[in-house]
């Protein structure tokens, strides 16, 4: 897998095993059984694993013993991240704390009546986070995304759940999203937008990322440009079992071009990848 597809891995079976694992044993129960599952995903998904390791060989200058330890610990990483995200859809969300550095930074922007564009990545948990703040700084916050996820596990997943507790803004070809996110930034809204998956055909960026050419999506930070509103790169890293590490920096509230957010937003994802590799859920070729 050259390029990343669009579309969320995962089977039917898997999700109904699972949601139904968190509704009725809880999660801890949950983590327990993801031992098995996430050792399945790691032999027999072998272009997601080799990715993986190639990409700590590569970006991260891992020897090929430690890329793949790491590597195993990544797939049952992802697979905690997803019953957390699942916790909060069935009510469970109750047990887990976070800390937020410079949380401060995005009370300011909520005041100052112009929403926020918030830039992250497949790195930690950033809808986990979002419910975790959702009452605390904002009651809106509306998730940029492509629409392709497969429609039965989706309906699956909102019959049982009743969904997202996010707005979802799909990204269309008649470019209807841009108007959506307008409105809700004089809303005074949050946009979430993920910068790192650049979708095959779509509009790049390539810049160095860990030292090496790597395309980035430059829809992001055409977003970012154009509208009159603060840019901030959040994080949200999962530490401990029931405990998120929450991030933010010092928005960005002067004009710039896609090119120069862009190339501060990957001076900040580089940072938080050394930190915590373990928590890269990009399971691709990065670099191809």
């Amino acid at each position: 897998m050259s390029r990343w597809d669009g579309k969320t891995k995962g089977s039917l079976i898997g999700y109904k095993i699972f949601l139904f694992s968190i509704k009725t044993f809880g999660v801890s129960f949950s983590y327990l059984i993801l031992h098995f599952v996430a050792w399945y995903y790691y032999f027999f998904l072998p272009k997601n694993r080799n990715a993986l390791v190639g990409f700590y060989t590569t970006a991260l200058n891992y020897g090929r013993k430690d890329a793949n330890k790491i590597s195993r610990k990544n797939f049952y990483k992802f697979g905690q991240t997803l019953i957390d995200r699942f916790a909060f859809l069935v009510g469970k969300g109750d047990k887990y704390t976070y800390t937020f550095e410079h949380e401060d930074y995005l009370v300011d922007m909520k005041n100052n009546g112009r929403g926020a564009i918030l830039l992250s990545a497949h790195l930690g948990n950033w809808e986990t986070a979002g419910n975790l703040l959702k009452k605390r700084i904002s009651n809106k916050i509306n998730v940029v995304m492509m629409d392709a996820e497969v429609e039965k596990i989706k309906d699956y997943v909102t019959t049982s759940t009743g969904g997202s507790l996010f707005n979802i803004i799909p990204i269309k070809d008649d470019l209807s999203h841009v108007i959506l996110i307008n409105n809700a930034l004089s809303n005074n809204e949050f946009i979430a937008i993920h910068a790192d998956r650049y979708l095959e055909g779509a509009k790049y960026i390539e810049l160095d990322f860990l030292k090496k050419k790597a395309k980035f999506p430059l829809g992001p930070f055409i977003v970012a440009s154009k509208f009159n509103a603060p840019v901030t790169f959040v994080y949200a890293i999962k530490e401990s079992k029931y405990h998120y590490a929450l991030s933010a920096t010092l928005p960005i509230t002067t004009k710039m071009s896609p090119e120069e957010i862009a190339k501060k937003y990957i001076e900040e994802l580089e940072k938080k990848v050394k930190q915590h590799p373990e928590q890269w859920f990009n399971y691709f070729d990065f670099y191809k």
